[in-house]
């Protein structure tokens, strides 16, 4: 059976560089290699092709007489001279590929610095604040240098000793089968060193906890849930690492008034009988001052009557909403006894003029008669 072709068998162009050809072994060595395919003949088989195949082309000399007289020029040199030695073990295979990718000792420094965590501060507004917008100040906690111990941790500033176990470099390597594993050190935490004597004030930290005022500029429009970022004013980060952040999340207290929904506002505004029944203006408020309505004749409970744009003004931009006033029918209470007579007349008056004065009592009595006789009482 002919062989493929080198560049083919690789999977690249015949005008590949160095490190295209070295990036495509390294991905189907790993894929075919036989520690990873165990009693697979073709994977073993796939193998041995892309080996040879990077042996040839990796070599200069070898590559040239490949790509002049094809797979007769390098018959019999696969396997000698400089790339004959390429990676064959899965373990060398693995530790190249991720060499490259975190560079030469990289993981080792990432392991030794933390971010610091990230923090939440809730913060309560009024409905006019988280309306118009506003700036508060807030005390949060925070760590800073200790300053018995200079940071160091230890007592009276001492410095700490060497960590025994990862001998100062803050990671160890543990060996399992194929496998070289590189974690933080357990005992000192990848600090690389350790204290015998803390400092009684931090207690070995080299930090303490103070509070610091941050200015929080709340936008206009924020509601309930929102959150605000401040970018680096979370947990301070270890060993050099950053800090988290802080979010400030808003909690629109309940106003005595106005409830929101949304970009809306909505009221209820409580009126008096005479008012539904003969009509005319009513003051409302607003979060602007005070505003005016007009009640038509004859309105009903839950009738709900828009006043355009006094609502809130989104936090993104855009129109504003409107306020919407649901009025309430009032029902008069502690009559005296001349109200008392006073209203028996008018309802004399209104049993006489039929329904055309109440037409949703008598819908509703007509619709409990049929209700009755479909019974069948």
């Amino acid at each position: 059976m002919a062989k493929r072709d080198y560049y083919e068998t690789l999977g690249v162009a015949r005008n590949a560089s160095e490190a295209d050809l070295k990036k495509a072994y390294r991905r189907l060595a790993m894929k075919y290699h036989p520690d990873r395919n165990q009693g697979d003949q073709e994977a073993e088989r796939l193998f041995k092709e892309v080996k040879e195949a990077y042996e040839v082309l990796s070599d200069p000399q070898k590559r040239a007489a490949y790509d002049q007289f094809g797979h007769a020029g390098v018959d019999g040199m696969a396997g000698r001279g400089p790339a004959g030695g390429g990676p064959g073990g899965f373990a060398d295979i693995f530790s190249d590929v991720f060499g490259d990718i975190f560079g030469a000792g990289g993981a080792r420094r990432s392991a030794h610095m933390f971010r610091g965590a990230d923090l939440r501060y809730t913060l309560e507004l009024t409905l006019e604040e988280a309306v118009r917008g506003t700036e508060v100040k807030i005390q949060v906690p925070t760590l800073e240098v200790c300053g018995s111990c200079k940071g160091s941790g230890a007592r009276g500033g001492a410095k700490p000793e060497t960590c025994p176990t990862c001998h100062g470099h803050g990671d160890v390597r543990i060996q399992q089968g194929f496998f070289s594993i590189q974690q933080t050190c357990p005992r000192c935490r990848g600090t690389g060193a350790i204290i015998t004597d803390p400092c009684p004030t931090c207690h070995g930290r080299g930090r303490v906890e103070e509070r610091k005022t941050l200015s929080v500029k709340v936008p206009a429009g924020v509601d309930s849930g929102d959150r605000i970022r401040l970018s680096g004013e979370g947990e301070p980060g270890e060993n050099g690492g950053p800090p988290g952040d802080l979010y400030v999340q808003i909690a629109v207290k309940p106003h005595p008034i106005f409830g929101r929904e949304g970009n809306d506002l909505r009221c209820e505004v409580p009126i008096s009988i005479v008012l539904a029944a003969l009509g005319g203006e009513l003051e409302v408020p607003t979060l602007d001052g005070r505003g005016n309505i007009q009640v038509p004749a004859g309105t009903q409970t839950g009738k709900v009557f828009r006043i355009r744009g006094k609502g809130v003004t989104p936090v993104r931009g855009g129109a504003p909403g409107d306020l919407l006033c649901r009025v309430v029918v009032e029902t008069p209470v502690n009559l005296t006894r001349e109200q008392k007579e006073l209203l028996e007349k008018f309802g004399e008056t209104l049993a006489a003029g039929g329904e055309k004065h109440n037409p949703q009592s008598s819908s509703w009595l007509d619709g409990v008669k049929r209700f009755f006789d479909d019974l069948k009482f």
